[in-house]
């Protein structure tokens, strides 16, 4: 989906590169070309369709193969997936003649993350303004009159913050959090940028990384068996490779 929102955006006649930036909890896409027609925000509703396409003959191969829907309703399913997964919504920097788009696959504040679970009927709009929050951003001040009628969020402007309150989870959430699993890709992106960070990794450290993170819901024997196997998916595709010994491995990023 992600690079199905970038491709058809990039301008290919600046002769640049689509970068991909990793992180441990978010992953940074940057392309060439401002939005052809509009701004992002003009579409996270689904209210703007898009008249024409920078690239027109892309847009319809990848249309073809089922990479991307024509209409333009791209960047509002991104912004509900991340809010079905109670994760931050994605953020766009237009600056030039450039678009960076981050997406977060991390916590950022977990009040807001209590909150989007236990008030799953939140509009759109008021989960962008708790996003905007959540993230210390000027959020406008309708917006804010809005969310604290609802009691979701409390302090003094500049400095709102998400309701301690509301977002107290109660004893079945809190378990549903710690027994709830993140995607494997969550997991691989920790190991990558503890890698990225330290060059090298022994098995006990990424159990360290990664034990307490792994669903309660697992026992012992299957969060060994997770880890084995998010490693070994990352070595069969050419992430990382083994530096040491079978009974003593070190992992590393491949070049």
């Amino acid at each position: 989906m992600v690079i199905g929102v970038d491709l058809p955006h990039q301008d290919y006649r600046r002769n640049q590169r689509i970068i991909v930036t990793e992180r441990p909890d978010r992953l940074v896409f940057e392309n060439a070309g401002r939005f052809f027609e509009g701004a992002p925000e003009d579409y996270v509703r689904g209210d703007k369709t898009p008249r024409g396409y920078r690239n027109p003959y892309l847009v319809q191969a990848m249309v073809e193969l089922n990479m991307i829907d024509q209409m333009g309703y791209g960047i509002q399913r991104m912004y509900e997936t991340q809010r079905k997964r109670y994760l931050p919504m994605p953020d766009y920097e237009v600056s030039g003649d450039a678009v960076a788009m981050t997406i977060y696959g991390g916590v950022v504040d977990p009040a807001y993350t209590r909150v989007l679970m236990e008030n799953g009927g939140l509009q759109l709009t008021d989960v962008l303004a708790l996003d905007r929050v959540q993230k210390g951003l000027e959020v406008p001040d309708g917006a804010i009159r809005v969310l604290r009628r609802k009691g979701l969020v409390e302090g003094r402007k500049p400095r709102f913050r998400v309701s301690a309150a509301v977002a107290a989870a109660s004893s079945m959430k809190a378990q549903y959090i710690k027994t709830r699993a993140f995607d494997d890709q969550h997991y691989a992106d920790m190991v990558v940028g503890y890698l990225r960070e330290f060059g090298r990794a022994s098995r006990k450290d990424v159990d360290d990384l990664l034990w307490n993170k792994l669903s309660d819901a697992l026992d012992e024997t299957q969060k060994s068996n997770k880890i084995g196997n998010l490693l070994g998916g990352l070595r069969r595709k050419g992430v990382i490779f083994n530096a040491g010994s079978k009974a003593v491995p070190k992992w590393a990023l491949c070049e």
